[in-house]
């Protein structure tokens, strides 16, 4: 996908993610990590560091090394998302007490990688 590409599909998730309630904390954090691979992709592209055709899945599918140099070109945002990614496994795939903090974190994690992504634009 290409920067305009991402962006879009980023900003469609994002609505959709304002039409959840209260108890859907498994979509907000699923949401959050959809929306926030798409606006890293964004900027990884935007800065050079990643080719349209070599999209970043998910930060704990990363080599070491490549995690490393994608945390050199954009640390926090890339930290971020493998915050919003951790909180998964607990909260969506299991039950873990506090889901619903979870689902708050989760959207504010993606509110700063969507403000530095945009900031940097």
């Amino acid at each position: 996908m290409n920067i305009e590409q991402h962006m879009a599909a980023a900003t469609r998730i994002e609505r959709s993610l304002q039409k959840c309630t209260v108890q859907d904390w498994e979509m907000k954090i699923e949401g959050a990590m959809l929306a926030g691979t798409h606006w890293l992709n964004a900027t990884l592209h935007r800065m050079g560091v990643t080719q349209p055709a070599a999209d970043v899945f998910h930060s704990y599918l990363l080599t070491v090394n490549e995690y490393r140099r994608l945390c050199v070109a954009a640390d926090e945002t890339v930290r971020a998302l493998s915050e919003i990614e951790d909180l998964r496994p607990p909260f969506v795939r299991g039950n873990w007490q506090g889901a619903q903090a979870a689902a708050d974190r989760a959207l504010a994690l993606l509110s700063a990688i969507r403000v530095k992504v945009t900031q940097a634009g």
